[in-house]
């Protein structure tokens, strides 16, 4: 199979859940009219898209997901990857066109081991003993590989949703319970804290799965996923490894870099108008497609050339997104073409 052309995308499914199952704490169950609006706008969605591999997010339940694909006549164009959606947890799930599946897939659950969060004052005689012991994802990481060309290996490709900007909540704890009035008044940022530094270590934790993949390999890596945090923040920083972007004709690449599809679409924009959410009308990219050098415009070992990002976020100005079925996300579609650089 001698691919000229493929095309991936990033899908928050905005809690893709069976009609009157439970959802997250202070969620109402979809009603099934608000089920079948929603099937009928992720279906839509999924046509208008036409990926060839699909990362999703927030999918309850496997069989939610087959309705979806039903209502769009896809369900004999995917292979679902969506083993774990039993309806009792939120999952990463996956959309890979048939045939282009290589081998199962893994969700992996538990932080790997060449991650540690602890040091001893780091060498500075001010700063206080770290010691971060969270040891897993709050969303497991779903990991696969897609055949793209004979000449050449599987792509890997990692969907993954990290820990929200939602504060954590902690006046259920028992130092919290136990001195309400000196806790009270600081609850939202001890909680906002709690959440950064969740989602830190799960970069941390993907990163180091990540640099295993790509050190000294000639394999494409993909990052598909909701990774609540904007192009430029720190959780970005970790994942990518902060390649250097190159211009012109100059040739480079980083062996364990990824690459963001936001920057490559803004070296080909005159404007950029990329965000994926809204929350109190700040606009946010949350959304993102990485990528290795094997898919980067300027490496010396490119094989695969960006040919454009699509992002869908129209439906982000709805106030009531149950009411019309839309998501509360926008969703991303990157394109390549077959370019080897060399």
């Amino acid at each position: 199979m001698d691919r000229q052309r493929f095309s991936v995308a990033t899908v928050n499914l905005y809690n893709l859940q069976l009609p009157g199952r439970r959802m997250n704490p202070g969620q109402q169950p979809w009603t099934p009219v608000e089920y079948r609006r929603k099937v009928r706008w992720l279906a839509d969605r999924l046509r208008e898209l036409d990926a060839d591999v699909v990362g999703l997010q927030e999918l309850w339940h496997r069989d939610a997901l087959a309705d979806v694909l039903a209502e769009a006549h896809l369900d004999d164009d995917y292979t679902v990857l969506a083993a774990p959606a039993d309806g009792d947890r939120i999952t990463c799930a996956a959309l890979v066109r048939d045939g282009m599946l290589v081998g199962e897939p893994s969700w992996v659950e538990e932080f790997p081991p060449g991650l540690r969060l602890r040091v001893a004052d780091g060498h500075d005689p001010q700063a206080p003993d770290v010691d971060v012991r969270i040891d897993r994802f709050s969303r497991p990481v779903l990991r696969f590989a897609v055949a793209l060309r004979d000449d050449g290996p599987p792509a890997e490709v990692f969907v993954t949703h990290l820990k929200s900007k939602l504060p954590t909540r902690v006046d259920r704890e028992d130092w919290f319970t136990a001195d309400p009035d000196a806790f009270r008044p600081h609850a939202e940022a001890l909680g906002a804290a709690l959440s950064t530094i969740r989602r830190t270590a799960e970069a941390t934790a993907l990163r180091v799965l990540l640099t295993a993949a790509l050190r000294g390999t000639s394999t494409p890596v993909l990052v598909l996923g909701d990774v609540n945090d904007g192009q430029h923040s720190n959780t970005l920083n970790i994942l990518t490894g902060q390649p250097r972007y190159l211009v012109g004709d100059s040739l480079g690449g980083a062996d364990t870099g990824l690459y963001t599809a936001q920057t490559l679409q803004e070296y080909r924009d005159t404007r950029d108008v990329y965000y994926t959410h809204v929350h109190e009308d700040l606009r946010e990219s949350l959304d993102h497609v990485l990528v290795s050098e094997q898919l980067y415009d300027n490496s010396r070992r490119r094989r695969w050339l960006f040919d454009g990002l699509r992002i869908a976020n129209d439906h982000l100005d709805t106030e009531d997104h149950r009411a019309d079925g839309s998501g509360d996300h926008g969703l991303v579609r990157v394109a390549f073409r077959w370019a080897p650089a060399s």
